[in-house]
């Protein structure tokens, strides 16, 4: 054992930490070392979007103490960038031990004179988004851990204008919680006059507000009895989606009972992440049996949306989150510009890593789409920068996040899930389904295929090889691919894109970021980039091929799938 985890563990054992905690380590000590070591090797990275990690005992892992000096921090830089009242809105979602979490922020916030408005039970993260902006906060706190497995929590930070932290506050915030070196620093008690208990009259705002992002509220009233089936996965989707519908008229929800309670040990499902097959197959079957026209499934804290359709030979399927987002992108488009509200400065966001045919979608209707980084607060970002210029209508990653509209600054299930059944009432107004809809754009634009491949490094090493593997392939990118030249290298760490045939290069405007982009000559489009939330390296594939014919669709899509896997093969990652 190193003698910073010594370290570690004797300032736990002799400090103000409860007798519980203090057994705890003991306990590791005799019987357990790898774990203590796993769990006092560092301290739990208050990152550029917060705290995630494993809950348990140590510097590295969720617990009272560290969400308890990751507030204090937080409070401090609140503190030094406002004058006047400031206050902060905290919510949480379902999973163990949010709500203490939850709680010990509220109380720390208060102790430091910050007034706090406190959800009274799970809320979805976007509400917290939504609240910040309508109280006018000047910051805010969720506990929650997204779609991690059961054993991870976590804890957001926002901003005042209701999005998470982006340059400068991330990396001042981070000093700011780096210099709280001991539990003693933290104010934990003593403030409780300045938390306020909210709850249903703020429910009531922020469904009134994704009710009037319908742009077809008639065909949504036409298609009332739209048969759709929801799954909240055990999480907070269950408080809003349901109600969220209903206010745009649907009247022919069926809840997926097995997974409708709030529960964190998510007993039903591996990952609580509706980008599983598995997750969604209580919902898929539902679907089936009772010959729905759409599933959806959110993730525990209700920012993220999947949804099942039925194919062209009548079997249920999930969309991936490229396809959703472009049906999504589409309809925001479409449906306005059909209906007159489209403006001459609507546009759309998405990120670097997601499919390029929505870029195609928006040029084709002249609407500018802009690409940034990884993470919705790069959308927030720039709808910021853009705001007085140009009108923001829908954004959206490929990892089953959109954000439509502005009431919110964070990716928002509930005012997704509202818009794609609208879609979906839309389509069927037409007499015609979400997927014969895909099939149509792919015919128009072009079908472009993706796909992802996650590879986990655990653990003390596993931070060192994935850092291994990117310097790997931007100091030695391939020169060719499944037989195909790549074209160019685009490296967003160094803010640098370099045409590999001629040498040539240019400035990449975007923050800096650790992402590769390999472009090759037919349009293939591989990214590679370490997850910012989980022990990950994230490998994302893009290919595409001319439509011919509805007719032809299962067939490309083979020619397209195979592309994809060869690369995988090549490139070792299968």
């Amino acid at each position: 054992m190193n003698a910073q985890i010594e370290m570690n563990v004797e300032k736990w054992l002799n400090g103000n930490f409860d007798e519980a905690t203090k057994e705890g380590i003991r306990k590791m000590q005799s019987s357990n070392p790898e774990e203590l070591m796993d769990a006092f090797y560092r301290n739990l990275e208050f990152g550029t979007g917060g705290l995630r990690g494993i809950m348990g005992i140590g510097t590295n892992r969720m617990n009272k103490y560290t969400v308890g000096m990751a507030t204090q921090g937080f409070a401090n830089y609140l503190k030094k960038s406002f004058e006047g009242e400031i206050s902060v809105a905290i919510g949480h979602d379902c999973r163990n031990n949010s709500r203490d979490f939850a709680e010990i922020t509220a109380n720390v916030f208060a102790a430091n004179g910050i007034k706090v408005y406190l959800f009274e039970s799970l809320r979805p993260t976007p509400e917290l988004s939504f609240t910040i902006r309508h109280l006018k906060c000047k910051g805010g706190v969720v506990c929650t851990a997204s779609h991690n497995p059961k054993e991870y929590n976590g804890y957001k930070a926002y901003w005042d204008d209701g999005a998470q932290l982006v340059p400068p506050h991330d990396k001042n915030v981070i000093a700011e919680v780096e210099k709280i070196s001991s539990v003693d620093e933290v104010k934990w008690s003593g403030g409780e006059h300045n938390i306020t208990i909210i709850g249903k009259e703020m429910d009531e705002l922020y469904l009134e507000m994704v009710k009037g992002l319908s742009v077809y509220p008639e065909v949504c009233v036409a298609q009332h009895d739209l048969k759709i089936v929801y799954t909240p996965i055990h999480g907070s989707g269950i408080m809003l989606v349901p109600d969220a519908l209903k206010k745009l008229g649907f009247d022919n929800v069926h809840v997926v009972e097995e997974q409708s309670k709030p529960d964190g040990n998510f007993p039903t499902v591996i990952y609580p992440n509706p980008e599983e097959t598995e997750t969604m197959s209580i919902g898929l079957k539902k679907a089936q049996e009772l010959n729905a026209d759409i599933l959806l499934g959110t993730d525990p804290d209700a920012d993220r949306v999947g949804i099942g359709v039925k194919n062209n030979k009548g079997e249920w399927i999930l969309m991936n989150g490229n396809q959703t987002a472009l049906l999504a992108f589409n309809y925001m488009i479409e449906a306005r510009k059909v209906k007159g509200i489209a403006q001459p400065n609507d546009m759309v966001i998405k990120t670097i890593v997601t499919t390029n045919m929505i870029d195609e979608i928006a040029k084709a209707n002249q609407v500018n789409c802009y690409n940034v980084l990884t993470g919705f607060k790069w959308i927030s970002s720039l709808i910021k920068e853009k705001e007085g210029n140009e009108n923001y209508v829908v954004g959206g990653e490929e990892s089953f996040g959109l954000m439509i509209g502005n009431g919110t600054r964070d990716k928002d299930s509930v005012s997704a899930v509202t818009i794609l059944c609208e879609m979906a009432a839309y389509e069927k107004n037409k007499g015609r389904s979400l997927f014969q809809k895909l099939i149509d754009l792919y015919l128009q634009y072009g079908f472009y295929k993706e796909a992802l491949v996650s590879i986990t490094k655990k653990g003390m090493n596993g931070a060192a090889e994935i850092s291994a593997m990117m310097e790997g392939y931007r100091n030695n990118p391939p020169q060719m691919i499944d037989g195909i030249p790549v074209k160019s290298l685009l490296d967003y760490q160094l803010q640098v894109g370099k045409n590999l045939s001629d040498g040539s290069s240019w400035k990449i405007e975007l923050p800096k970021s650790n992402v590769l982009q390999f472009v090759l000559e037919d349009g293939s489009v591989i990214s590679a980039r370490p997850s910012g939330t989980e022990p990950k390296i994230k490998f994302y594939f893009s290919v595409n091929s001319k439509l011919e014919s509805a007719a032809q669709f299962d067939a490309t899509e083979k020619i397209l799938d195979d592309k994809i896997n060869r690369i995988i093969q090549e490139m070792g990652l299968k």
